[in-house]
């Protein structure tokens, strides 16, 4: 048989097995409701599919049980076990109440106490082991050879993904009317691999877009090689679709099915969290209003046309994360600009910058006297998303000779340096900067202190808890240029993601780095 047939015979099977999933004990048919105001805002039909409104607020239940129900009942009645910090554990833990079965929930440590307790509150058994996915992963397969469980996997199985091309057969019996483009958040690709085999059988005039953060883009690097790669490193803010390496069935359905890949930025998705909000008063976790960031990306370049449907994938957001969410969303929306500008350190010298500013409001304003000469402000500005007002306003400083730096894009000066007073103590010496990021969990401050060690001593650090798996700190050692890479193959060892941020711009204006 040649390669194309053999694609070919497993694509009508992929049809067949959406076509008779089983996935309605456990998920409802989802809703398709309107976005008005992002509808009148493109000047075309928008519509959410609200797979946030299931039983577990996101899709997963459907290919979990899926999955479940094609597995013998004499095998099933052993238990079933994964690993999962999110939504494909509750998905997991729901299947098996309604089948009454043993379920067995790995998580790392790291987990959000809401998220055990959802689990366990449908009758999982939650075993908390390790920092990361990977290492609940690896203590998942030991049970298994211990227990005999039956793994279930959250995106690389095709029954699994089956249940969740099952969101595609309902959204178009739902929506008759042209559709444009179908937006589908990507993590392992299981919900897009679903949903796009099953939109190109039935209407293959519409396009598929797939969407991921710009910081995890799994796909997006796949379809670029022709191949699934592995990425040395994923963002983890929209942590529900963190995946380093695309699924190997989902791929194979994804490179013969998607038009597009749009990748968004975290700012990006914040907005997109927040669109969702002012049009259906729901609050999406990063990962469920991904999509809905994509479909802005591309109605913007698009202009008007036929209707734009995004998939709302999930709502298990921490409430901890939303003032996060909400400090982000007016950049993402292009309403506000972080802007570091020098100005003369006299009186007067403010007054006169405000007056540049013209009608516009000043959202944040942080400085700290530390030069006789100039003040490095960090300020934030409110801007028209609607043309180049952010752009205009950078040359308007630049021309009244006030030098100014745009931090709209600066991840260290959004995460850090907004909540900093600057300036540098004379005592300091010469500091050498870096960002990291750890397992957050009770003690895991402390933890890092104590592992980053003593014998460079700490002449500022920042760290603020957004309510995610991972905490996020600005640490400056005092230690001489010359000891940099001596610093850096100790946070090696470590094994901690870190970021030298030495050349940062907002360290050199705020914090004063000397090198």
């Amino acid at each position: 048989m040649t390669g194309c047939f053999l694609e070919a015979l497993m694509f009508d099977d992929l049809i067949k097995r959406i076509l008779t999933a089983r996935v309605y004990d456990v998920a409802i048919e989802s809703p398709v409701h309107p976005a008005p105001f992002l509808s009148s805002r493109f000047g075309r039909s928008v519509l959410f599919k609200r797979e946030d409104l299931q039983p577990v607020y996101s899709f997963k239940c459907r290919g979990a049980y899926n999955r479940m129900m094609q597995i013998p009942r004499e095998v099933l009645s052993r238990g079933v076990i994964c690993a999962s910090a999110g939504n494909h554990a509750q998905g997991v833990a729901l299947g098996a109440q309604k089948l009454k079965i043993p379920a067995v929930i790995v998580m790392p440590t790291t987990t959000p106490a809401i998220k055990v307790r959802s689990a366990r509150a449908r009758g999982a058994q939650v075993i908390l082991h390790g920092d990361s996915f990977d290492d609940a992963f690896l203590r998942s397969q030991e049970l298994i050879s211990e227990y005999g469980y039956t793994y279930l996997h959250p995106f690389d199985d095709p029954d699994v993904i089956a249940g969740q091309g099952t969101v595609a057969v309902e959204l178009l019996r739902q929506v008759t009317r042209p559709i444009d483009a179908v937006f589908i958040p990507v993590g392992g690709g299981g919900l897009a691999a679903g949903m796009a085999a099953y939109i190109k059988y039935v209407r293959p005039e519409i396009k598929v877009i797939a969407v991921e953060p710009e910081d995890a883009a799994c796909l997006a690097a796949a379809m670029a090689a022709d191949s699934r790669v592995v990425l040395p490193f994923v963002g983890l803010f929209a942590d529900g679709v963190a995946v380093k390496q695309i699924g190997e069935h989902t791929f194979n359905v994804l490179r013969q099915t998607v038009d597009e890949v749009i990748t968004v930025t975290t700012d990006e998705i914040c907005a997109a969290v927040k669109d969702v909000f002012d049009d259906v008063r729901s609050v999406n976790e990063p990962a469920g209003a991904l999509s809905v960031a994509g479909l802005k990306k591309y109605a913007e370049r698009e202009g008007s046309g036929d209707a734009l449907v995004a998939v709302l994938s999930g709502a298990n957001v921490n409430f901890d994360r939303i003032r996060h969410i909400a400090e982000r969303a007016e950049v993402g929306e292009g309403r506000e600009a972080i802007l570091a500008v020098t100005i003369p350190e006299r009186p007067g010298a403010f007054k006169a910058f405000c007056e540049q500013l013209g009608d516009r409001n000043i959202t944040e304003f942080n400085y700290r006297y530390s030069d006789p000469d100039c003040a490095h402000i960090f300020v934030g500005v409110t801007t028209d998303p609607t043309s180049d007002d952010r752009q205009h306003l950078v040359a308007r400083l630049e021309n009244a000779a006030l030098p100014v730096i745009d931090m709209t894009e600066n991840e260290l000066a959004k995460l850090h340096i907004r909540h900093m007073v600057g300036g540098r103590s004379p005592e300091a010496g010469t500091e050498q900067v870096f960002r990291f990021e750890f397992p957050e969990r009770p003690g895991a401050l402390l933890k890092f202190l104590n592992i980053i060690g003593a014998k460079w001593n700490i002449s500022a650090f920042h760290y603020r808890n957004h309510g995610a798996a991972y905490g996020r700190v600005l640490v400056a050692f005092q230690a001489p240029v010359a000891e940099r890479e001596e610093l850096m193959t100790h946070f090696d060892a470590l094994g901690y993601t870190y970021f030298d941020e030495a050349e940062n711009p907002a360290v050199q204006l705020f914090l004063h780095s000397e090198r």
